[in-house]
């Protein structure tokens, strides 16, 4: 099996100032491990630079960054939204029989954290972590729904609206319309715009203080015909709000 010696060499740092009971010098740290000061040196300061290791600049004792603290952070958050949200995914799959995901918004895309997929032969499916761009389809309208208007615009401007398929919506003004009409229904839509012969309803969850997180929705055209779309869209939107319910009664059993 290959190993990174340096990136083995920055594990072994980062634990020994992790678990030390005492800070530790750039010394320290070489008599321990047995790797020479400039090799120290180097890794150090890499790490220092990614925000995994601070330096007093006094004493000369390393101590974790902060990037640790919100990555455990942001996967606790990840592993306790999965665990809320998943019996509500398998109950919308169950009364829409289409595939359902769970996402968290990271900058410009959605990471899908969770999937219960259709029990149909023909279903739509992603494996865990797939990035899906942020304006794409359902997401797109459901997330900048939830937004303040000047807030949207914003995002909409900066990032730009792509052409996925021939159904794609390009045009500022009509894409706005689409974010207004998902703001007053609660769910945004995708018919066919991210993928040809995909449909999508999506519904942004309820988290204060969190990333922004979202349900949604996924099947074949034929499906998920005009007539049903809306109701699986209102499954959708019900969904994302006993989902977000439950988020904020356990914040509050929480805090109690």
């Amino acid at each position: 099996m290959y190993q990174a010696p340096i990136v083995k060499k920055a594990f072994q740092i980062l634990e020994l100032v992790a678990r030390g009971e005492k800070r530790m010098t750039m010394s320290d740290l070489s008599r321990a491990l047995g790797i020479s000061k400039s090799t120290i040196h180097g890794i150090t300061r890499a790490l220092e630079e990614a925000g995994a290791l601070i330096r007093d600049k006094k004493s000369k004792r390393y101590t974790l960054g902060t990037v640790f603290f919100e990555l455990a952070r942001s996967g606790y958050t990840r592993l306790e939204l999965k665990d809320t949200a998943r019996p509500f995914m398998e109950k919308l799959m169950r009364s829409t029989r289409q595939s359902v995901f769970l996402g968290i918004r990271s900058g410009n895309h959605v990471s899908i954290i969770d999937i219960v997929e259709s029990k149909q032969d023909l279903k739509i499916t992603s494996p865990i972590g797939t990035r899906v761009p942020l304006l794409a389809g359902a997401l797109g309208k459901a997330f900048l729904a939830s937004m303040d208007r000047k807030r949207a615009v914003s995002l909409m401007k900066s990032i730009g609206l792509r052409s996925f398929t021939n159904n794609s919506i390009t045009d500022p003004k009509r894409y706005l319309e689409t974010i207004d009409e998902a703001h007053t229904l609660g769910y945004g839509l995708d018919d066919e715009e991210y993928i040809q012969g995909v449909r999508a309803a999506a519904a942004v969850i309820h988290n204060p203080g969190q990333p922004m997180s979202a349900v949604w929705v996924v099947g074949f055209t034929p499906s998920m015909g005009a007539e049903t779309m809306v109701g699986i869209a209102e499954e959708t939107r019900k969904a994302a709000e006993e989902i977000s319910r439950r988020i904020a009664l356990q914040s509050f059993n929480g805090q109690m």
